[in-house]
């Protein structure tokens, strides 16, 4: 008997895997829900807010925990506010009944990322977040706490998102190497491998005065995390342009969209995976929200090369960060299969082929 393939499931596989009962929810998945190589994951019907985070750790489940730390439960069904510095755990429509080959990792969705929500996935007996064991069965819940816009959530909302794994899937430095000799990873900048793809930040623009990130103002107004294109850029964030070196100080516990000045290309065959933190290149974390499906950034989808968007608050101390300075790394993985639709075909891709850009809440800036 062949075994079967390891590395990432694609969408078909994902789409069996609720055939077969490894993934169930009471209400099937909705258009766009399954993305190339991941699933997005559906807020339920109750929310609790919850006096702390929280991991149950092993022999307790989230809802063992829940009595001793939730402060009050309210309905999602007909939308709630969840507000800045509070902590809220909700449980999800998808429940897992995993085979022992498979595990998961989740993230935010990129979307959610660019607002500033912390969101992490919780497992019964999980002793890490966004982490799912081989063989799972059982519940999802996700923690969410805004963290510089409050946000408006309903049942069916998507702020996360989940990637199936079988085996062995990380692609090592050699390796990489050698693909990007032949389908060239990135491009437009710095162009260095270590620890994965290495990603520079760029604050020059296309020269003095011109746009280089965004700083999210606090007190802002409310953003509908289900409506897209409805808020306007300058009611919750501050432009942030080139004045004279191509240079910018973080100040601790601010929120940034910057970008990268390497375009990134993630061939069919391959996912990818930012880190979101990595104290060997500063005190900071980079891009909440993870993935980049297969086809982001490739010529067949679309794209010629999309640059990688940077959600960075930093942490302590201000941090001065300067033009052409390491700020990320990518790490790719290759897919158990190629999947049958790319990441940019038709399938509600809001970042093919980007640059700068605000979540898909935000008008197109004028500025």
């Amino acid at each position: 008997m062949t075994a079967a393939p390891t590395g990432i499931l694609p969408a078909h596989s994902i789409e069996a895997m609720f055939d077969d009962g490894a993934i169930y929810a009471a209400t099937p998945p909705v258009a766009g829900q399954i993305q190339p190589a991941s699933l997005d994951l559906r807020l339920g019907h109750t929310a609790f807010r919850v006096r702390a985070s929280f991991l149950p750790g092993e022999g307790a489940s989230v809802m063992d925990r829940m009595e001793a730390l939730k402060l009050h439960t309210f309905d999602l069904n007909d939308g709630a506010v969840l507000e800045t510095g509070c902590v809220y755990i909700v449980p999800l429509q998808e429940t897992l009944d995993l085979p022992p080959d498979i595990s998961a990792t989740a993230n935010p969705k990129s979307s959610t990322g660019r607002l500033d929500v912390f969101t992490r996935v919780i497992t019964d007996h999980g002793v890490a977040f966004d982490t799912v064991p081989a063989g799972y069965s059982g519940p999802l819940y996700a923690e969410i706490s805004p963290l510089t816009f409050p946000i408006l959530v309903r049942a069916g909302s998507r702020l996360s998102q989940i990637r199936f794994r079988r085996g062995l899937s990380l692609i090592s430095d050699e390796l990489l190497e050698e693909f990007h000799k032949i389908h060239t990873l990135m491009s437009g900048g710095n162009e260095r491998i270590g620890g994965g793809v290495q990603l520079s930040i760029d604050l020059e623009g296309s020269g003095p005065g011109s746009l280089v990130g965004y700083r999210a103002k606090h007190h802002s107004g409310l953003i509908d995390v289900d409506l897209p294109g409805k808020q306007e850029p300058l009611d919750f964030w501050e432009p942030i342009y080139r004045r004279g070196a191509a240079e910018l100080i973080l100040d601790p516990n601010e929120f940034y969209i910057l970008v990268s000045q390497e375009a990134v290309h993630v061939p069919p065959d391959f996912a990818a995976e930012m880190v979101p933190f990595d104290a060997l290149v500063g005190e900071f974390r980079v891009h909440y929200a993870g993935f980049f499906d297969p086809g982001f950034g490739h010529g067949g989808a679309g794209g010629v090369g999309s640059r990688a968007v940077l959600e960075v608050r930093s942490h302590d101390v201000p941090f001065i960060l300067e033009h052409g300075q390491t700020i990320g790394r990518l790490v790719y993985e290759k897919m158990a299969e190629r999947p049958k639709q790319l990441y940019g075909q038709g399938i509600g891709s809001n970042y093919q082929g980007q640059a700068l850009k605000l979540s898909k809440h935000f008008k197109t800036p004028s500025v």
